[in-house]
């Protein structure tokens, strides 16, 4: 498989929960947190403010698509968010500068603290395939499942889904795997 890879979801939500705790890193926590359950772009992950993020639910236009989107916020992200003020506002994700984070530093620092993980490249595209495998998986790997990812994210097929999370590229190796 080329491109990214995804991270294993309850690793990767371990490691950010850890990182949440330092005050160095919380930010950059707080963002895996919710990329992992929002499965969002990194570029509209990283427009959200505390204040959508307190909400039960956010509404967005995705960047790329221009398509409106209702996420709901789940308990995990909810716990997250404890970890910073109440009065917190702005953007949920910055820099120690106060600043946005941008596509490259999230890449950046993906692959700092992500190194070694996975099969291929960590890069801002696994926390969103990580949100992607993991609904798959709780749904024990369904064409079901699938279909919804595909809406989810905007893919005009199934079969772009199930090249996009890896699934094909495992289908295929097992076959030489089982001769």
């Amino acid at each position: 498989m080329t491109g990214s890879t995804y991270l294993d979801f309850d690793y990767a939500l371990n490691k950010a929960f850890k990182l949440l705790k330092n005050e160095k890193t919380k930010s950059f926590g707080f963002l895996v947190i919710c990329g992992l359950n929002l499965g969002l772009r990194v570029n509209d992950l990283t427009k959200l403010e505390f204040e959508d993020l307190r909400q039960e639910s956010l509404s967005i236009t995705e960047g790329k698509t221009n398509k409106q989107r209702t996420l709901k916020v789940n308990e995990t992200i909810k716990r997250a968010l404890e970890a910073f003020p109440n009065n917190a506002k702005g953007y949920a994700f910055t820099s120690q500068k106060g600043t946005p984070f941008s596509t490259q530093h999230v890449n950046r620092l993906l692959k700092q603290h992500f190194k070694g993980v996975g099969k291929g490249t960590v890069s801002s595209h696994s926390l969103r395939k990580a949100f992607g495998r993991r609904v798959w998986d709780n749904d024990n790997q369904s064409e079901r499942s699938l279909i919804y990812l595909s809406q989810l994210f905007n893919h005009s097929t199934t079969a772009i889904t199930r090249i996009y999370l890896g699934v094909q590229q495992e289908e295929l190796d097992s076959i030489y795997m089982n001769l």
